[in-house]
């Protein structure tokens, strides 16, 4: 299900690239909301399905860090967007946090849902240059930003850990087996 929730995104987003010419910012927008805010949810929503209480607290402090940097960015250093609307260009949140997400469920669970949660966060990094809110730069410091949040802040989940742990003396021999669950 989860999977789904992460290719969804993704699929549409391909959609809108296959016919670049009938595309226009309005749909780059639409794509980049889309994509960046299905990667939000599923940085938090996996952990919860997973039943991984760590995972969710991770992923939110890798959030929360990347947006306040990015914020904190945008407002020391203001930069006209390519279509005028505002001076909060550089750098770009919806990269940002679509990269800190996706560095999230990479380090948190592996290739099988991290390369997929990369590749639509490097659509949304597209999107938000071809919608004109922001140049290859902004896009470029944003996925740079929320990649070392997510990779910083989340780590490997852990399995279950197992050892047999065969013992003997003089007068008997068995097997240890310690466990360690979380």
């Amino acid at each position: 299900m989860m999977m789904k929730s992460i290719i969804a995104p993704f699929a549409l987003s391909a959609l809108l690239i296959a016919a670049p010419a009938r595309a226009d910012e309005k749909d780059w927008q639409t794509v980049s909301d889309i994509g960046a805010y299905g990667l939000m949810a599923a940085s938090i929503g996996l952990p919860v399905l997973k039943k991984d209480k760590h995972g969710v607290f991770q992923a939110a402090g890798s959030f929360v860090a990347t947006s306040l940097v990015t914020e904190a960015i945008k407002e020391a250093f203001p930069k006209t967007r390519p279509d005028g609307s505002d001076r909060k260009s550089f750098p770009s949140g919806h990269t940002s946090r679509s990269f800190s997400s996706a560095a999230t469920i990479y380090n948190r669970y592996g290739p099988k849902y991290g390369i997929p949660a990369f590749a639509v966060a490097s659509l949304v990094g597209v999107a938000r240059h071809e919608g004109r809110k922001h140049y290859w730069i902004d896009v470029i410091a944003g996925a740079a930003l929320g990649s070392a949040s997510g990779f910083l802040i989340t780590h490997k989940r852990p399995s279950t850990q197992t050892a047999f742990i065969p013992w003997g003396d003089t007068k008997s021999a068995g097997i240890t087996i310690a466990t360690r669950f979380r």
